[in-house]
Order: structure tokens, then sequence, then C-alpha cells
């Protein structure tokens, strides 16, 4: 027996080294796996400076990407956009199906994928482990509180509320804090109680966090010595000069001005308007005006939409000639069309006094950032643009007085046909009659509909404040048809009351105030998810990110209930260890099987415990949440607005009937272009259009002469929003971009020709066209490397001043995260006394704009998207409404079944997408539901935010080609 056992296992061995022989004749990359796969995996950095920064050995990458990768790897970029799989069509390499899960991950995309989503959480890991500074308690987060490591700290005293505050004494007051009764049951106005014993996380006016460690913040105070070698004296509020950037750098250009008229189009919106823009074909017009609906619920630095009352200059004083500063006369100022003598106000400040130093070992630390801003709106995702995040803007938000479990909508398009709802306007009362309450507005923005936050108000965000009012009117009915049915009536809601959580509340019991509170949460969901797994899948259109995000949401193993709940177990065990490695590093990981949603909430025995349920599953990783400075720099995106709103009718949805220009519908102007064209005919013009790609020379030229009418001073009636741009991110310290880079673990430039594309240059055999196509657009990008160097300039480099300690340099510095020798210096490896290029005093801004070297799909660029994978995950973990809050005591059961199946029943798609079959995502749902007049065009849509008309193609294709039945639309011409 033991000799036909030991020559069994000598035939299955002879046979395998059969198959690896022959796998290693099909894959000569094969060798190089098992140098991988002989390492392991690559632990954590132990060190800061010597993390990860999305490079890989030469072995890994020729395993997971092959030749492609091995032309592109001596970049500065990311490897894993290199891999197989991970682009288009051109990136699958596999020549077999496989049959097996495990052959599926063996085979050369699967290897691809993996690689990257493993290099992908490498970077999340090491980001939260090395990003999270928070002006409050950082100094506890360094030292650590009672012997427990800072990593693993979750209640904090500066998140208490102070004994100002209205709820001081319901929450604890001077003693133990603690949220309870009403204030867990559903989100609060100021987003108090999210946490339960840290009432004010998160809430209205908590000061914004960083991303970039304290001193490498605000490097024109010269505050740190590093800072100041990294940029000698060149930079400052003004330099370089922010107008010469926004007109010379970030302005777009026209082939027929007079077609444009600076962004203002032709007298009645005539179609035959044009303003050229570089176009992204993969997202639509929608897409653009949703990342702005979500900003104005994540952040806000203005108080009621005012700044600071104190003046400054806007710029066009300086230039650089011959690599000289000089003054700007006022004929090279028309020429250039920046104006000397404009001003804006000033950004709000929330503490500016030096800040506090401690120290470690020997290690001297800042306490907070130099200067802190406040963020005048909640950080949760909990839609307070449309309910509110604070007394005033609670006013503003319109219930309806016939229904209090709805909001309120007029049918102001009745006359037209449509009888659907719109929102109404603010009452200033103005000519009305005593007892008019006006609203409590800024007059900037009388004329507008009313909502909770009306600050850059347009058409975009007028067509998303109703739809998703409608939704929740939606809801609101859709429960009460589902309640009004006799059975169910009597059938338990899944509702409780925390103050008698064994109490059944039925459906029949559920009172227009609950419904209105599950109504918003539900709303809330529905938009997150939204973002998560519909509009961040588009924005990042590839595999990677797909099943990343989806996972990020759900987890990997979501078809799997078993495999996802002993995950779920292990995440809630792993979060409680008092290591910090795998409280922190190790429950991110884990986390990404599970899925954020749902994290802690299907825990037996839940009953209201306040401290071990309700708020268990959460994990702030040792610092509070709030979002950054860094994060809100990275989403100036204007350049994804075009000039002009190309109008189209349900009627005939292939022809375009007018060109509207955006700047017409701001503010009060929005009420009425909405009124005049309708939900249904908005909808459809922002579905077919294309957005603009995020790219330097792609801003609107009517953002650099902004009418603000509500303004007296002549000086700050006409504003330059790109140069703002600019001059809001120096006011607030961002570092520049390569300091930015090396803070948030991604490899530094070395010059300013490293943002020219070098697949461009690869030799490929695919025709003369392409070709031609390949060479006209490196001419582009090397004409605009030019040009920077133009305007930031050059300087002789000494190799003796150290420039940063956040990472080593690339000269020095080995791969996967092992330790370098140096950091880098002021030449970035080119010999000393060199001339070098002023790439450290590059503008975040324009350096993430500039970057055309980006993962297949990205609309945005990696350096933008670092600082994603970092706070987009923070936001769910740190949530309880989305972790151990996601339950029916909350939600009631009839709303969580709506999250999860996005609307009443789950619905899948008629064919796979990208290899997929999925459900009908939540937004097109939304639309469906809402904008009933849409359903035909809504029909071939798989992702509501790719243009409506595009054929979404073979395996992530980016290419602008119709789909059936869409070939007349004239777009496509």
């Amino acid at each position: 027996m033991i000799r036909k056992i030991v020559a069994g296992l000598g035939a299955v061995a002879a046979l395998f080294i059969v198959i690896l022989g022959l796998w290693r004749v099909a894959d000569p990359t094969l060798p190089d796996c098992l140098s991988m796969a002989s390492r392991g995996l690559v632990p954590i950095s132990s060190e800061r400076e010597n993390r990860f920064l999305g490079k890989v050995r030469s072995d890994t990458g020729n395993c997971r990407g092959g030749a492609d990768f091995l032309a592109l790897r001596d970049t500065p970029w990311v490897d894993w956009s290199n891999y197989w799989g991970t682009g288009g069509v051109a990136s699958l390499s596999s020549w077999w199906q496989p049959l097996t899960f495990l052959a599926e991950h063996l085979i050369r995309d699967g290897r691809g994928v993996d690689g990257a989503l493993m290099d992908l959480e490498r970077q999340r890991v090491e980001l939260i482990k090395y990003n999270l500074y928070d002006n409050y308690t950082f100094e506890t987060f360094v030292k650590g509180r009672d012997g427990r490591s800072g990593r693993i700290l979750d209640t904090w005293p500066e998140m208490r509320l102070g004994p100002g505050d209205p709820l001081f004494e319901v929450v604890g007051g001077d003693g133990e804090q603690v949220c309870t009764g009403a204030l867990i049951r559903a989100r609060t106005l100021r987003g108090i109680c999210n946490d339960l014993r840290n009432p004010a996380m998160g809430s209205t006016g908590m000061e914004f966090a960083r991303n970039a460690s304290f001193p490498a913040t605000f490097p024109t105070l010269d505050i740190d010595d590093l800072a100041m070698n990294r940029h000698g004296g060149r930079i400052g509020p003004l330099q370089p000069d922010p107008q010469v950037i926004s007109r010379l750098l970030l302005s777009r250009d026209q082939s027929h001005p007079e077609s444009c008229n600076a962004g203002q189009g032709l007298p009645g919106n005539q179609a035959d308007a044009s303003c050229d823009y570089r176009k992204a074909a993969f997202m639509n017009v929608l897409a653009a005006y949703w990342i702005q609906f979500m900003t104005h619920d994540w952040f806000s630095h203005l108080d009621e939409g005012e700044n600071a009352p104190e003046q400054m200059a806007m710029g066009c004083r300086t230039i650089r000639v011959n690599n000289e500063i000089e003054p700007i006369g006022a004929d090279e100022a028309a020429q250039i069309g920046c104006r000397p003598e404009a001003r804006d106000y000033a950004a709000l400040v929330a503490r500016d006094a030096p800040p506090e130093r401690f120290e470690k070992g020997d290690k001297t630390f800042l306490a907070r950032a130099p200067k802190t801003t406040a963020n005048t709106v909640t950080a949760w995702w909990d839609a307070s643009q449309i309910y509110g995040y604070s007394e005033e803007s609670l006013k503003r938000m319109k219930r309806d007085p016939d229904d209090p479990a709805k909001l309120l909508l007029r049918p102001e398009r009745a006359g037209k046909g449509d009888t659907s709802g719109y929102l109404p306007v603010f009452e200033t009362c103005e000519g009305n009659a005593q007892g008019c309450v006006p609203d409590p507005i800024h007059p900037k923005w009388a004329g507008q509909e009313a909502t909770a936050f009306p600050e850059n108000w347009s058409i975009g965000m007028s067509f998303l404040h109703t739809l998703f009012i409608r939704e929740h009117n939606s809801f609101v009915d859709a429960f009460r048809d589902y309640a009004a049915e006799p059975l169910n009536a009597r059938r338990d809601s899944g509702l409780r009351n925390p103050l008698f959580p064994d109490r059944v509340i039925t459906h029949a019991e559920v009172s227009d105030e609950e419904l209105f509170q599950i109504a918003r949460l539900v709303v809330a969901a529905e938009i997150a998810k939204i973002h998560t797994i519909e509009w961040t899948t588009q924005l990042l259109y590839d595999e990677p990110l797909f099943l990343g995000m989806n996972s990020n949401w759900s987890g990997l193993f979501a078809g799997s209930k078993r495999v996802s709940a002993a995950l779920e177990d292990a995440v809630e065990d792993v979060r409680k260890s008092e290591d910090p490695m795998i409280a922190g590093e190790f429950y991110s990981v884990l986390a990404s099987g599970a899925g954020i949603v749902g994290t802690g909430a299907n825990r037996k025995g839940y009953r209201y415990d306040l401290t071990e349920y309700a708020n268990g599953g959460t994990n702030h990783f040792g610092s509070p949440f709030n979002f950054t400075e860094e994060f809100v720099s990275v989403y100036r995106l204007h350049p994804l607005l075009p000039d002009l709103i190309e109008l189209r009718d349900v009627a005939d949805p292939d022809a375009i009937t007018g060109k509207l220009p955006v700047v017409t519908t701001f503010r009060g102007k929005a009420t009425d272009a909405m009124r005049e064209i309708g939900m249904d005919d908005v909808a459809l013009s922002f579905g077919r259009q294309r957005l603009g790609a995020l790219s330097l020379q792609n801003h609107p030229q009517f953002l650099q002469n902004l009418e603000m009418p509500s303004r007296t001073d002549p000086a700050t009636r006409i504003l330059d929003v790109v140069a703002l741009d600019l001059i809001r991110d120096r006011e607030r310290g961002i570092p520049r971009f390569n300091e930015f880079r090396r803070q948030i673990g991604l490899r530094q430039l070395t010059s300013f020709d490293d943002f020219v594309d070098r697949s461009l240059e690869l030799p490929r055999d695919d025709g003369p066209v392409a070709q031609a196509a390949r060479a006209a657009e490196l001419a582009r990008q090397k004409a605009l490397v030019q040009k920077m160097r133009d305007i930031y300039g050059t300087h002789v480099c000494d190799a003796s001043k150290i420039i940063s300690t956040a990472q080593t340099s690339p000269d020095s510095a080995t791969l996967e995260g092992e330790p370098g020798t140096a950091f880098p210096n002021d030449c970035l490896g080119h010999p000393d006394g060199t001339e070098v290029d002023n790439i450290e005093d590059l503008d975040t801004i324009v350096g993430y704009l500039a970057e055309t070297t980006r993962p297949h799909g990205f609309a945005i660029s990696e350096t933008q998207f670092q600082i994603f994978i970092i706070n987009a995950s923070r936001r769910l973990f740190s949530d309880r409404f989305f972790t151990s809050g996601y339950r029916p005591e909350f939600y009631s059961s009839f709303g969580l079944d709506w999250i999860n199946y996005n609307g009443p029943e789950k619905m899948m798609e008629p064919e796979d997408d990208n290899g997929h079959s999925i459900e009908v995502l939540p937004m097109k749902r939304v639309l469906m539901r809402n904008l009933p007049e849409l359903r035909g065009e809504l029909e071939h849509v798989v992702n509501a935010f790719d243009p409506w008309a595009r054929d979404r193609g073979e395996y992530y294709s980016l290419d602008w080609k119709p789909r059936e039945g869409a070939q007349g639309d004239v777009s496509f011409r």
C-alpha cells in the first residue's frame, strides 16, 4: 500500500513537473512569479520614510505585467497601472479561460488585477498609518494614553460637547459624555452623536484635519528649514503669480473665439455656438455636477456664504521672463487678460497663533498646523446639503406643510404638462403682506430655489437637489403603500425606539416624523452607495477599481453570506485588539473582504447596548474623523464643466436644440432655466454630453471673469475663480506638488519633463493614423512642459540642502519599501551645481492637472487618487450609520431593503458588463423612478455617469462610439 501511495505521489509530481514545464514555455514570466512568491508578502513599512511608493521589483512587475511593465517601470508613476488586466482590451493577455477559482487568479490577467489590488491595499494601509494629522488630538496619537498606543484610542476629551453647547447637559455635562435616547436614533442636524462617546466628532464647526505632516504645511511661512531649502525663497502667496498661471497655463484656448464668446455663447442659446474643450469620452456632465453636489455635503469653509472681511490682492503683478521675475505692465496685463486691480476676500481662519510643540523620544513635533480652518458643514455623509447642518440652514429646508414626512415640491411646470414637483424659491418677503417670514439667506441667494446649502448654486445643483427630494418623497409613498396592506400594517417594521428597545413598532405605528427621519437615512445611504459603486467606478474606469470600490461597500465576498459573516466576525475581533498593527493595518485589509457597510451590524444580541453594539462597528484608527485640507484641494475640479450645455429634447434625443451657457444658470438664474427646460430634458442633456478632461489648459473661460453682482466694491465684482483656487490652497497651507506627493507615499518628480507620458514614445504597430495622433499629443505635452518651465523657472541646485525627510530619494531607495540611504536634496538626483527645474515650487493643482500618465480609465490623476484612497474609506469606517448602525432598528427593514436592492425590489441588467453580472445601479434606478419619461433612454444605460449614447464596448473601452439606436446622435459626427 505504501509503495502504491509513493508511486501515486510520484506520478502526480511528475505530472506537475510536466505541467509546470509546459506552463513555463507558454508563459516565460513564470520564473519571476516563483521568485516573487518565494519572498512572501512584503511587510508594511515600519518607518514613514521607507514606505511603499507604488513601485515594485522587476520580477514582481514582470510576473504581473510583462513587457509593458518593464518598458515603463523607470517612471515616477505607480506600477500597477501597467499590469495585465488593469487597462482595456489591449491589457488582456490570457490565452485560455480558467475553469476554477484558483486558475482564474494564476493566469496573467488574474495575477495583474490581484497585484493591483494588493498594491492599492498596501497604499491604503500605509496612508492610514502615516497620514492622519488631527489638529485637536495629534499629541495623543503620537504619545498614547494610559499605557495604550495612540493608534488604537477611540475616545478623546477634545471631542466632547463644550459647556456652551445647548445639548451639553443632555449628553452628560462635565461627567462622562454619552449620547442616548433620541440623539442616537437618527442623524442629527449638526452631525453630533454620530459617535456616541465623541459627540462633537465630525460635527458642524470642527476644524479640518490634515493628511500632510504639520511642518510640511504652509511652506511660505518659513517655519521649517526643509521648506526653506525646498523653495529657496522663490514662493509666496502671489508667487508665482496666480493670475498668470490661470491665463497662460489653465485657460481653454479657442479656435473660434467668436463662437464661444468667452463662455457666454450666442444670443438665444443658438445651437451653432461652440466652445472648445478637451473631453473625457467615458464620463458625462451629470458626473461633473454630481461631485459638486457631494462636496456641498462634505465640506465648506464659508460662514453663511461669507469669507473673512479683509480683502487680498489676486495677482497680475509679476511674470517670469528669461528666468527673471519682472513686473507686469498695463499692456502686458491686457494682452494676457489678467486684472491687477482685482481683489477678493481672504479665507476664514479658526486658529493662527503659533502651535504648541511636544516631544517624544528625541523628536519634537508640532501639536497642530500653523493655521487651521473650520468645516462649516457636517463631515458625515448625511445629505446635509439637503437636510441642513445648522439652525439657519434648517430654516431653509422646506418641509411639506400638508405632509410632515415629505419635503416641499411644487408643480411649477403644470401648465406645460409636467405635474412633477420642483423646488420652491426662497422667501424674501419683498412686496408681501405683513406676517411674512423671510428665509435666512445671503443677499446673493435671492431668487434661488430653497435648500439648506445654497452656495455656488447652478442648474446642476437645482437638478440634483430636486431629484433627491423627489426620491425622499417617493420612498415615503412606497413605505406607506407597503404599510397600508393589512398584513404588513401589523408586522414588525424593524424600527426601534432606544428608550423602549424591546417594544416592537409595527408599520402602522411609524409616525410621520419617524418616517421623515428614516427617509433621510435612506437617501443619505443611497447617495453614498451611488458615489461609491457607480460614480467612482466610472471616474476610475478599470477592473481593479470596479472590484475595489464594490468591495469597499459590500465586500469582496458579497456573493457568499457564509464567508462574509465569518469575515465580519473576524473584523470585529480584530478591531478590539490592543496591538495597533492588528487593529489598524490588519483591520483595514480584512474590512476589504467583509465590506464596510454592515460591519458590526449583524452581531447577535443587538439591543441598543450603546457601548458594545450601536457604536461597535466603527474604526477611527486612533484619530477623530474629519475631512482634510488636502482632500478639499484635490476636489478642485472646475475643468469638468463645459462652457455650454448641449440642450436636448426627450422627443428627439439625438438632436442638439441649443447651447445653454453654464454661466447663465448660476444662482437665481438657475430657477428660470430649470422651469423653462424641465427636469427630463435637463437630465437628458447632462446624460448625453461629455464632461471636460482634468488637464492643463482646460478651465472654462467664464470662470476667469465671473461676475459677482451682489458685491458693491468694483475691485471684487469680477472674480478669477481659477486664480482663486491657487490662492486658497496657498492660504490653507497645501504643500506644493512634489512634497505633497512625498507626504502621501508617492514618488517625487525630478523635472518638468517627467510629466510627459512615456508610453507615447513606445513603438507600436497600430497604423499611421494612431501614430500621428500620438505624435501630436507628445508635441502638445512637451509644449506644456516648456510653458511650466517658463512660468516656474529653474535654478542652480545645491546638493548640500536636504529638502524633505518624508521619504528617501529615488536614487538611493530600493523598491517595495526597503530602506534607502539618503533623503532627497535640492538637486533631485542631478549633479551638484547644475541647473534644475523649480519643480518643488509647482502648485499642487497645476501638478495633478499636468499628470498625463494615469491608470487606464482614470479621470483624475494618481496624486488626487492617493488622497481619495484614505479619505473615501475613513468616511465609511467612522460612520456608525454605515457600520454597526446599518440595521433595521434605525433604517427599518423596508428602508434597508430599499438601499440594498436599489429600490423596492432587486433588478439585474440583462447582459454582463465588462465581464460582470450586475444589478441595475442605484443612480439609474433613482432616475427611472423619478423621471419616468426617461425610462426608454435609460434602458440602454448601464452606468448613469457614462455618456448615455456611448457604446461601452469590450472590457473598459474608452472609445467614443455610438451605441445601437444612437447612431444619429450629432455628437458622434
